[in-house]
C-alpha cells in the first residue's frame, strides 16, 4: 500500500464509501442529514404523507362533484371538508419540503467541508456509523451503544493540480459541470482528461495511478475515437516475420498480451519463408449494410423485393447510392423477406476505408429515393442485422463481407520436420480431426481453424482496426493436404469477411499509423483506390496462415503445453506486490 503524506486539501464529503484497510486512521463524525429531523423513519413518513395527499385530494374532488351536481355553493364547507383541506395543504408542504431535502443537504455538506479544511489530509479516516435498528434511542434513558467503526476511503487529490482546476474538479463531482462537456468548455483535451481523471478517483475513492495519462495526443481522438478519456491502456507490440507474401516481405506488428502468440506466428513465417513464401488472392471486396423495412402486407413487401432485384433498376439505384462518396460504388442489392418485413442487403466498394459509414450514407440515399414509389414503406432501422456486423452470421460466411481472401503455401517436408518438429501425415490427420470434424461436431459457424482470431485480433489492435469486427473477420477454414506423394504439404486459409481499412477511425492515431507505415499500407493508396486496404487484408490472412501452421505443428508434436508453460507464465514474484486502491 502506497501511503504518502499529502498537502492539505478539502476532502470530498462521501461518508458512505467504506473500505477494510486499517492503516493510518483518525476519528471524525458523519455530518447530519436533513432527514434526521423527521419524527419517523424516512420511508414511513413518506408513505404516510403520500397516502394522505392522494386520499384527501380524491375525497375533495368527489365532494366538489357532488356540490356541483346538487347546486350546493362551493364555499360552504363542513368540518370534515375543512379538515381535509388542511390535511391536503399540510401534505403538499411536506412533499415540497421532501423534494427539497437534497437541496438543503447540499448546504449542510458544504458547510461541513469548510469545517474540515484545516485538518491534515490522510489516506484513511475513522468514522462512526449511525446506530442501526428501527427504534430511536432515548439518550436520557438508554446508554449510548458502542459505535460501529468503519473505514472510509478518502481519495488522494493530485498535489500538482492548479487551484482553478481544483474548483472544476469539485464542480464535476457535485454535478454542476457534466464530465462529458469538459473538452468543449476548456478547449484543452489533455487538461479535460486530467480533471476528469481526478474527479473519477475522488468519486470512486479508488486510484488509477497505474493507468497512464501523459504521452498521448488527446486531440486526435476527440469526436471520433473515444469519449470522456481518463488515460490509455498500454499493450505491447511484437513483430512476427519476415512474412514472405506475394513476393514481398512484411514485418507484421501484433499487439497482444498472450505469451507465445508472436513467437508461434514468427515460427510459421520462418517455415513459409524458407519454403518459398505464400500467395494470396482477394476474391471479393465489398462492405454491406442491410436496413429493415415494413409494409402493411407481405405482398407489398415482395413487390419491393422484385423492384430492387430487377436488373433494369440497378443502374438507377447505383446512381442514387454513389452520391454518398466518390469512393462508394454499389455492387449488388439482395432482398429477403420475413412476413411483411423486408431485409435489403446492399454491398459496395469503399476504397481504402473500412466503409461502414460510407455504405450507411448510400443506403440512406436509396431509402429516401424509394419513398416515391413506395410511400407506404416504413423504415424500421438502417441496420436489420442482415448485414451482418459484429455478430456470427452464415450470410457473411457464405456471401462474404469486407475483403474475401484466400492464402496458400506449400511447405516442404524437410521444413516440416526441422522447423515445425512434426510430420506431414500428423498435420493432415490433426487438421481433419480438429479443425474440420471437431468444429463440425461443435456446430461451429466459420470456426474451422485452430486460432485465427488470435492473430486477427493482434493485428487489428496494432493497426487501428475495430477490434469488435474480429468476430466476423476471424471466420476461417484451414485446409491441409499432403502433396508430392506425401512428401510436402499444401496449407491454405480461406477468410470470407476480413473487415479492414487504412484510413479513418483508429488508423490515424500515432501508434497505429506507425504500424500501418511499417507494413507499407498507411493511408489511402495513390495508385489505385482500395489497394492498401486489400493488401492489409492479405497480410492478415498471411499472418493467420503462419499462426495456424505453427500452432497445429505444436499440437501434433505435443509441445503446446510445454511452450505455454515456458513463455506464457510469469516468473515474476508478485507475493509482496500490493494494489493501490
Amino acid at each position: 500500500m502506497d501511503i504518502r503524506r499529502r498537502p492539505p486539501k478539502p476532502p470530498v464529503n462521501n461518508p458512505n464509501r467504506f473500505s477494510n484497510d486499517d492503516d493510518q486512521r483518525r476519528t471524525t463524525t458523519i455530518p447530519p442529514k436533513a432527514s434526521d429531523a423527521l419524527p419517523l423513519p424516512l420511508y414511513l413518513t413518506n408513505a404516510v404523507f403520500f397516502t394522505l395527499f392522494f386520499s384527501v385530494a380524491y375525497y375533495l374532488l368527489h365532494r366538489w362533484r357532488d356540490k356541483i351536481r346538487y347546486n350546493t355553493p362551493l364555499h360552504v364547507v363542513t368540518v370534515t371538508e375543512l379538515g381535509a383541506l388542511i390535511a391536503l395543504v399540510a401534505s403538499f408542504i411536506y412533499l415540497l419540503g421532501f423534494f427539497g431535502i437534497d437541496f438543503v443537504q447540499s448546504f449542510i455538506s458544504r458547510a461541513d467541508t469548510n469545517d474540515t479544511d484545516t485538518n491534515d489530509f490522510e489516506d484513511h479516516r475513522l468514522v462512526t456509523c449511525p446506530p442501526r435498528g428501527g427504534r430511536r434511542l432515548d439518550l436520557e434513558r438508554d446508554p449510548p451503544p458502542p459505535p460501529i467503526v468503519c473505514v472510509a476511503k478518502s481519495p488522494i487529490p493530485d498535489p500538482a493540480l492548479p487551484e482553478e482546476d481544483e474548483e472544476i474538479v469539485k464542480s464535476v463531482i457535485h454535478g454542476a459541470i457534466p464530465s462529458y462537456s469538459l473538452e468543449s468548455r476548456l478547449g484543452d483535451c489533455k487538461r479535460a482528461a486530467t480533471i476528469r481523471r481526478e474527479a473519477l478517483q475522488r468519486i470512486t475513492g479508488r486510484s488509477i495511478e497505474g493507468l497512464p495519462l501523459d504521452g498521448f495526443d488527446y486531440e486526435s481522438i476527440l469526436g471520433q475515437c473515444c469519449e470522456m478519456p481518463v488515460g490509455y491502456v498500454q499493450i505491447p507490440v511484437g513483430i512476427a516475420g519476415p512474412l514472405l507474401l506475394d513476393g514481398y516481405e512484411y514485418s507484421v506488428p501484433m499487439a497482444t498480451t498472450e505469451g507465445c502468440l508472436v513467437a508461434s506466428t514468427n515460427r510459421g513465417c520462418k517455415a513459409m519463408y524458407v519454403s518459398g513464401g505464400a500467395t494470396s488472392t482477394v476474391v471479393k471486396d465489398g462492405m454491406t449494410r442491410a436496413p429493415v423495412v415494413r409494409f402493411a402486407s407481405a405482398r407489398r413487401a415482395s413487390e419491393l423485393k422484385f423492384f430492387l432485384e430487377d436488373p433494369e433498376n440497378f443502374d438507377t439505384l447505383a446512381v442514387v447510392f454513389n452520391r454518398s462518396s466518390r469512393f462508394a460504388r454499389l455492387q449488388s442489392v439482395k432482398c429477403t423477406l420475413a412476413g411483411k418485413n423486408a431485409y435489403v442487403r446492399f454491398s459496395c466498394s469503399t476504397g481504402d476505408a473500412m466503409g461502414m459509414n460510407m455504405v450507411s450514407k448510400g443506403v440512406q440515399n436509396v431509402l429516401e429515393f424509394l419513398t416515391d414509389d413506395f410511400p407506404d414503406m416504413d423504415v424500421i432501422g438502417i441496420s436489420g442485422n442482415f448485414c451482418s456486423d459484429k455478430k456470427p452470421a452464415a450470410v457473411n460466411w457464405i456471401e462474404g463481407r469486407g475483403k474475401s481472401v484466400v492464402c496458400e503455401a506449400v511447405i516442404k517436408g524437410e521444413i516440416v520436420n526441422k522447423v515445425l518438429k512434426t510430420s506431414v501425415a500428423a498435420l493432415v490427420e490433426l487438421n481433419m480431426l480438429k479443425n474440420l470434424t471437431g468444429s463440425a461436431v461443435a456446430g461451429s459457424l466459420g470456426g474451422f481453424n485452430a486460432h485465427a482470431s488470435n492473430i486477427v485480433s493482434a493485428v487489428f489492435i496494432a493497426t487501428g482496426q475495430d477490434p469488435a469486427q474480429n468476430l466476423e473477420s476471424s471466420q476461417c477454414i484451414t485446409m491441409m493436404e499432403a502433396i508430392n506423394d506425401g512428401k510436402d504439404i499444401h496449407v491454405s486459409v480461406t477468410m470470407p469477411s476480413i473487415e479492414v481499412g487504412t484510413v479513418g477511425g483508429g488508423t490515424q492515431l500515432a501508434s497505429q499509423s506507425a504500424c500501418l507505415n511499417l507494413l507499407g499500407v498507411k493511408g489511402a493508396s495513390t495508385e489505385s483506390p482500395g489497394m492498401n486496404s486489400r493488401r492489409l487484408a492479405t497480410i492478415v490472412a498471411g499472418a493467420v496462415l503462419a499462426g495456424e501452421l505453427s500452432l497445429m505443428s505444436a499440437i501434433a508434436a505435443g509441445q503446446l503445453v510445454k511452450s505455454h508453460m515456458k513463455y506464457n507464465r510469469s516468473s515474476r514474484d508478485i507475493s509482496g506486490a500490493t494494489t493501490t486502491t
